[in-house]
Parts: structure tokens; C-alpha cells; sequence
């Protein structure tokens, strides 16, 4: 009865890191359908663990048997939380020692840095003029399955090249357009939309658009609305808020870097 006396440094490790698995989990579901169905799953594990320790055995039996047959299952369901969760662990966010992975090679960090500044100067004349716009950051996640939709660019970033991709009557407005570093690589991409987002009307495939974007990938996303001229900034599937121009600038800024 008493064996939680012979309590080891290693079992409060082990209770930790499964509590930080857990909230690293439960952030990237949270105000998703799928936190319903984690829910549920969490309880009856629970009521199986009741089961078995009452000596339920009949009842224990086919929960037991539910639970491990289920796992295929539960991969197929979260597919798309799971994704995001190992792209979060292998991002650098998550450890403020993810230079190692940038050192073994296994990522390809721009060689230069995003001009930032001149994105949100073109940004602000566009939603000014309410031209709609749709702009990719890619950080860590290789975005070569989206450059093939459209044409591959090899361009310096600056604001009248972004102002003249978006111009409502140019061939290269369609679409979205992908910055890697200080390069504009592609144009005219074309974004997979998951079917499971939930937006106002006032929001349109755009924003739909880069919300599935950011959360099959850790790319980032800015968004010009066309109808109303707002501009919103996307990250892992969310809206994230800003108040002026500034607060955007040094947003992106650290993300990006």
C-alpha cells in the first residue's frame, strides 16, 4: 500500500515528460472536433482501469480488447494532429537548443534573412486598395509539394514585386505565393483546404486555404482579405492576433528567425 513512498527521481521524470507530451497534445487539438473524441478516448481508458482493478473481467476483457484494436484507428482520426505534433517536436521552437538539428544538417536554414519590413510595407497597400493576397513563409517544412502547382520564381524579396504579383489584372495573382529566406520561389500555388475548418462567412478560401497550410506544415501564413482589405496573420492553424503593423513586423520577425 505504501510502495508510492519509494518515490525515485526517475518516476517524477517519467510523470513529467508524459505531462508535457500531454499539453503539447492537447494544444495542438484544442478547439478542434478532435478534443471531443480525445475526451472520450481519455475516459474510457479510465473506466477500463476501474474495470480491471475491480476484477471486472468480462467488462475489462472487451474494453481491453476495443483499446488495442482502436489504435489504427486513432492514427487515421488524428493523422492530421499527429503530423503537427512531430512537426513540433522537430522544430526548433520546441527546445531552445534547436541549433543542433540546423548543425547535423538535417534542416536547410535560409541564407538570408526575410526583408520583413518590405512584405508589410506591400501588405499595407494592398489591403489599403483591398487586394487580396495570400503569402507563405516556409521555415522548417519542405514546401516542394506546393511550388509543383505552380511557377517556380527565383526573385528578391521587395514590395513593388509583391504589389505587382497581387494587381487584380496580372497573371500571377491566382493563387499564393511562397517566400523562402529573402526569395520569392513560387507563384500562383495552389493550397490543399481541409474540409473540417469552421470560419465565418466573413472569411474566405484564402483563409481557409492558409489555415490548412499551417497545420500540415510549420509554415506561416499572411492573408489580404479581398473583400475587406483586413489583413490576418496564420500560425499553426490559428489566428494569431496584433494591433498595429509593428507588433505584425516583430511577430513574423521571430518566428521567421
Amino acid at each position: 500500500m505504501f510502495d508510492f513512498v519509494n518515490f525515485r527521481v526517475i518516476d517524477f521524470i517519467d510523470i513529467f515528460l508524459v505531462a508535457l507530451l500531454l499539453y503539447y497534445f492537447y494544444k495542438l487539438i484544442k478547439g478542434t472536433v478532435a478534443i471531443n473524441i480525445f475526451i472520450g478516448i481519455a475516459i474510457l481508458y479510465l473506466i477500463w482501469l476501474l474495470t480491471k482493478s475491480l476484477q471486472m473481467n468480462l467488462l475489462s476483457e472487451l474494453l481491453g480488447k476495443f483499446l488495442g484494436l482502436g489504435v489504427l484507428a486513432l492514427i487515421i482520426v488524428f493523422q492530421q494532429e499527429i503530423r503537427r505534433f512531430l512537426l513540433m517536436i522537430g522544430s526548433s521552437k520546441f527546445s531552445p537548443s534547436g541549433n543542433l538539428m540546423n548543425k547535423l544538417g538535417f534542416r536547410q536554414m535560409p541564407s538570408t534573412q526575410t526583408d520583413v519590413d518590405a512584405i508589410i510595407k506591400a501588405v499595407k497597400d494592398l489591403s489599403q486598395t483591398k487586394t487580396g493576397a495570400l503569402i507563405i513563409f516556409k521555415r522548417n517544412s519542405n514546401l516542394d509539394f506546393l511550388k509543383q502547382t505552380g511557377d517556380r520564381m527565383d526573385i528578391e524579396v521587395n514590395a513593388p514585386i509583391l504589389e505587382s504579383i497581387f494587381f487584380k489584372n496580372a497573371p500571377l495573382h491566382d493563387g499564393a505565393v511562397i517566400i523562402e529566406g529573402n526569395k520569392i520561389t513560387a507563384t500562383r500555388t495552389v493550397l490543399p483546404i481541409s474540409g473540417e475548418i469552421k470560419l465565418p462567412q466573413t472569411y474566405g478560401l484564402r483563409h481557409r486555404a492558409a489555415i490548412s497550410i499551417t497545420q500540415s506544415t510549420d509554415a506561416v501564413a499572411l492573408v489580404v482579405s479581398e473583400e475587406t482589405g483586413k489583413v490576418s496573420y496564420v500560425k499553426e492553424g490559428k489566428f494569431i492576433p496584433f494591433k498595429t503593423y509593428d507588433d505584425l513586423t516583430q511577430i513574423i520577425k521571430y518566428d521567421l528567425n
